[in-house]
């Protein structure tokens, strides 16, 4: 292949006296799984080498290897990014293939006409519609990265955003070239799995993607919850060692799709079962905020109430406002066992709130009303995960529920 006289010479390390140089460095691939069909959609490219023990190894610690002058490893990189794309050739069908490219190499781009990568497919007659350029790395300049992916998408390649969610220059990076695919940050994926903060985040970042019309790539995903987590974000493809690891050739497309399927059938299985104890817990909800309403209708005893198995069902408060929004009682807390009264509130205005101006308008669209929820969020008093629920009582009055919410 012509384009190998072109490497510089490989470091000292590399190279082995009864080893072909050839072989130096080639790429491997990377199934990635599509949730909703089980098939294989397309392939990471990544590099590799052999160590010392003819050990087959990640090449990456060599494109970060400051000792070697980045002309060398641009070089080294653009090898391997065509032995990947020649081997591309050989897959029939629509799959696509994924190419990393550093966005601080783009830097050193003289010419915008003559991207290599563009050549590379161009000589080796690839439809570009099935190639995605992952772009790595958080360095480069943002404004030379927007211009070269507008020359990707002008030549019909489409563009991804590695390891989403590692700080602010992704998400500037997002709103600049709006790219097609957004792949989770292993590290903060994984973290999410176990729940907390982690994976608040990654479902706005998920929520953002979808919104913008990217497609959400998991990757790094080995365990049956991992890919559980996965779905529940929303994501459209799946990529890990649960399936496989990189290889050397490709595999045929339905390979996984009984292992998909069978993981899709217990996703829902689980799932059913947690919907089905959320329906309870919000019957027994209604049920209580039906006698809530009934007794709010006289003068009630908070005494009584509290007979009512409130502390089970996750109610924590409940207040009224008139129909401009206005607090007009108090706070009515419940805890441990007991109603307390909190005055410090009245007065406030919420009428800001969706939760509440979503009522006024249902009420306007429909004939009957019927009760609105907020969105989750972090309860100052509690510091549990609440929503609130807003509900018409009468014409003049509004009642508002804070209640748990740690169960969605």
């Amino acid at each position: 292949m012509f384009i190998l006289a072109l490497l510089p010479p490989l470091p000292a390390n590399l190279i082995y006296s009864d080893m072909d140089y050839n072989q130096s460095l080639f790429p491997y691939f990377q199934p990635i799984l599509g949730a909703a069909s089980g098939n294989i959609v397309g392939y990471e490219a990544l590099a590799r080498r052999r160590d010392e023990n003819r050990r087959i190894v990640s090449a990456g610690g060599l494109f970060s290897d400051p000792e070697i002058a980045n002309t060398e490893r641009i070089e080294y990189d653009r090898i391997v990014r065509r032995l990947a794309l020649e081997k591309f050739t050989l897959l029939p069908g629509n799959s696509y293939l994924a190419i990393n490219i550093s966005a601080a190499w783009l830097d050193l781009l003289d010419n915008f006409h003559a991207i290599p990568t563009l050549r590379m497919i161009d000589e080796l007659g690839i439809n570009q519609q099935r190639i995605i350029i992952e772009i790595t790395e958080a360095q480069g300049d943002l404004h030379k990265l927007a211009e070269t992916v507008k020359i990707y998408r002008k030549n019909g390649l489409k563009v991804a955003i590695d390891d989403f969610g590692t700080g602010f220059s992704q998400l500037e990076r997002v709103m600049a070239i709006k790219p097609d695919f957004i792949k989770l940050d292993m590290r903060l994926f994984k973290m999410a799995v176990k729940g907390g903060i982690a994976s608040d985040v990654v479902h706005l970042l998920s929520r953002l993607g979808k919104l913008n019309g990217c497609k959400i790539v998991c990757e790094g995903i080995e365990t049956d919850d991992e890919f559980f987590f996965g779905l529940r974000c929303g994501a459209q493809f799946m990529q890990g060692f649960l399936f496989s690891e990189a290889t050397p050739d490709f595999a045929p497309t339905e390979k996984y799709s009984r292992h998909i399927a069978s993981l899709r059938k217990k996703f829902l299985q689980k799932t059913v079962e947690s919907e089905r104890k959320k329906i309870s817990r919000i019957n027994l909800i209604k049920n209580l905020i039906a006698q809530l309403q009934d007794a709010l209708q006289h003068d009630f005893n908070l005494n009584e109430l509290a007979e009512q198995p409130f502390e089970k069902s996750g109610i924590l408060r409940f207040y009224l406002c008139d129909n401009q929004g206005t607090q007009i009682s108090s706070n009515f807390n419940f805890k441990l066992g007991k109603w307390f009264e909190d005055p410090k509130q009245i007065g406030f205005n919420w009428s800001w709130r969706p939760y509440f101006y979503q009522l006024l308008a249902l009420e306007q669209a429909e004939t009957s009303s019927r009760p609105v929820a907020s969105s989750r969020y972090k309860d100052f008093n509690t510091d549990q995960l609440c929503k609130t629920l807003a509900i018409r009582l009468d014409n003049d009055r509004i009642l508002l529920v804070d209640i748990t919410a740690d169960w969605d």
